[in-house]
């Protein structure tokens, strides 16, 4: 059995009168996420996770910011075309375990709803996709309220 891990971080600033993507929902919030895409940190964290799991780069690389074309995307449109080319490459999700760094708001009571969201774009069961959300009590930009960062370790197989 050949399995690998990647891992994936990201941070993105808050910032008032932004929409909050994360985990492919729409949190509602007074601050939200700045990004050359939809800004989905979580997201964007899996994407270089499984991305870096089978060695083939990260986010930016194949969703560059200098481009137009992602302009405003939408994240789970980067994260089904992420899972595309783990799987042209031969490789299939074993699971994923995510943290979110964010002061506020408490995303709890949204992490199943999120976890059925990113399982449905990537093709694979909720119980694949493990989600767990933190503060840093009140320390550093994300204690602040400043930004919001996240963190994703990614398994992979790869399949004969």
């Amino acid at each position: 059995m050949n399995i690998r891990v990647g891992f994936g971080f990201d941070v993105h600033q808050l910032k008032e009168g932004e929409d909050f993507w994360l985990g492919g929902m729409l949190v509602p919030h007074n601050k939200g996420a700045v990004g050359h895409s939809d800004a989905d940190v979580l997201i964007h964290t899996i994407c270089d996770a499984l991305l870096g799991a089978a060695n083939l780069r990260d986010i930016g690389f194949h969703f560059p910011d200098t481009d137009q074309k992602y302009k405003g995307v939408d994240s789970k449109i980067l994260l089904k075309e992420v899972m595309s080319i783990l799987r042209k490459e031969g490789y299939e999700l074993g699971n994923v375990d995510a943290t979110i760094a964010l002061q506020k708001p408490k995303i709890n009571p949204y992490i199943p709803e999120m976890q059925k969201v990113l399982a449905d774009v990537m093709s694979v069961s909720p119980a694949q996709i493990s989600l767990k959300a933190t503060t840093t009590e009140k320390l550093s930009f994300v204690g602040r309220e400043e930004g919001v960062s996240a963190y994703a370790v990614a398994l992979v197989q790869k399949i004969d």
